[in-house]
């Protein structure tokens, strides 16, 4: 009876490891979706950004803080954790350049060009491999 109980809890343990193996499997993966619709966001702005002028592109950078600022909200797993707060570090650099593009008021083109969102975008591009790995 005692040799029965002791496999039934080892068992239950070694199958509630497994679980938690799972889980940490599949938040790695959610993760690695959820960041790279991020960057790929990012990119998209950039690409699309040089097009756009006066409100429009206020709006368009008035929606790109708001994606930054979820994803900086997003709880990594612990296999991801160094990577997010490299992206974390990026995406504040890339607020602050939103920042200082839209301190005075109108935002121009020009103003964005002048500043280092592109730059930062593309650093922030560069992590999207590293993350990709994650998901394999």
């Amino acid at each position: 009876m005692k040799k029965l109980l002791s496999i039934m809890v080892m068992v239950s343990i070694i199958a509630l490891s497994g679980c938690s193996l799972l889980e940490e499997a599949n938040k790695s993966i959610n993760y690695a979706t959820e960041a790279t619709e991020y960057i790929n966001e990012l990119s998209t702005f950039a690409e699309k950004a040089s097009n756009i002028e006066g409100e429009n592109l206020k709006s368009e950078l008035e929606s790109l803080e708001t994606t930054i600022k979820d994803f900086k909200e997003t709880e990594p797993p612990s296999i991801a954790k160094d990577i997010h707060k490299e992206l974390e570090n990026k995406s504040q650099t890339l607020l602050d350049a939103i920042n200082n593009v839209q301190k005075n008021g109108e935002v121009t083109i020009e103003k964005l060009k002048q500043s280092n969102v592109y730059q930062t975008i593309e650093n922030i591009t560069e992590l999207k491999q590293q993350i990709e790995q994650l998901g394999s």
